[in-house]
C-alpha cells in the first residue's frame, strides 16, 4: 500500500536511507508498471519544486520511492512535455531529482510509432542513439557521428532489438513527409520525449538507457488514423511483458551497483 506524502524533504529523506541507485521514468499508457513496487512513499508532481501535475491523459504524476525485487528504485509515473507549455528545464527536472535521490542510473520508457518496417504495435525496442529534432537547425548535425548517450552495458542487460529514435516536439503526430524524412536519416521509432531526458541524464553522470513500447505504425506507414485511446491501449497490453523485462533487469543491473 503506497504512503502518500506532502513534502519534498519527506522523500528526500528516505532516499538518504533507501539510496534509490535506480531511476525508472514510465510513459504513456505505462504508469501502471509501478503497481510493482513494495513499501511505496508518493509524492504527486505538484509537491515537487519545478514540476506540475500533467495533463496529459496516461501519466499519473507521481514520484514513487520504493521497492522492486528488493532492490530500492525511484519511479517517475508519467513526464512533463515541452508541448504543454512547460520550458526544457521544467521537462528534465525529475532527471536532476534523480541524480539528487542518489540514483546513476537512469532508465526511461515511451511510446513510440514504428517507422521500421519490422516494428509492430506491441513490440519493444531499446534506444541505443537517437536524434533530437526538438533542437533548432537539428538537421544541420546529421553529418557529424552520433555519439551515443546509452550504456553498452545496459543495452546488452535489456537484451532486447534495438534502434534509433527521433524525439519531435508534438502534440500532433508527424506528417507522412515527416516520417519518409526520419526514415531517410536512419531512425527507427519516433515520439514525443527521452531524448532530452537522457541527454541531461548523460551530463549529469548517469547510465542512461531507454526502451520504446511500439504502440502504431508512423502516419503514413499503417492502414487506421492514430489516436492517443489507441496509444495507451497498447501500452496496457504490453504491461506484463514490460513488467518481466524490467524486473529482470533491476536484479541483474542491481548486482553491479556501488554498496
Amino acid at each position: 500500500m503506497n504512503r502518500p506524502i506532502r513534502e519534498y524533504s519527506e522523500l528526500q529523506a528516505i532516499a538518504r536511507d533507501r539510496l534509490p541507485r535506480i531511476a525508472l521514468v514510465l510513459g504513456s499508457g505505462l504508469g501502471d508498471l509501478a503497481d510493482r513496487l513494495d513499501d511505496v512513499a508518493e509524492l504527486p508532481f505538484g509537491s515537487i519544486q519545478g514540476m506540475e501535475a500533467p495533463s496529459v491523459t496516461g501519466h499519473r504524476g507521481v514520484l514513487l520511492l520504493g521497492t522492486w525485487a528488493n532492490v530500492p528504485v525511484l519511479v517517475f509515473a508519467g513526464r512533463l512535455h515541452y508541448y504543454e507549455g512547460h520550458p526544457w528545464r521544467n521537462v528534465v527536472q525529475p532527471i536532476h531529482i534523480a541524480h539528487e535521490l542518489s540514483s546513476s542510473m537512469l532508465v526511461t520508457t515511451n511510446a513510440a510509432g514504428g517507422i521500421r518496417d519490422a516494428l509492430q504495435p506491441g513490440d519493444l525496442l531499446a534506444i541505443h542513439a537517437h536524434l533530437d529534432c526538438t533542437r533548432e537547425h537539428w538537421w544541420r548535425d546529421l553529418q557529424m557521428p552520433r555519439t551515443s548517450h546509452y550504456s553498452p552495458r545496459l543495452l546488452e542487460f535489456l537484451q532486447l532489438p534495438s534502434g534509433v529514435y527521433a524525439q519531435m516536439t508534438g502534440p500532433s503526430y508527424e506528417t507522412p513527409a515527416e516520417i519518409r524524412a526520419l526514415r531517410a536519416c536512419g531512425v527507427d521509432a519516433v515520439g514525443m520525449s527521452t531524448a532530452r531526458e537522457i541527454q541531461t541524464g548523460h551530463d549529469l553522470g548517469m547510465e542512461c538507457a531507454a526502451i520504446s513500447c511500439i504502440t502504431n505504425k508512423a502516419a503514413g506507414l499503417g492502414s487506421e488514423p492514430i489516436h492517443h485511446e489507441d496509444v495507451l491501449e497498447i501500452g496496457r497490453r504490453v504491461k506484463e511483458k514490460m513488467v518481466t523485462l524490467l524486473e529482470t533487469f533491476i536484479r541483474r543491473t542491481s548486482e553491479d551497483l556501488p554498496s
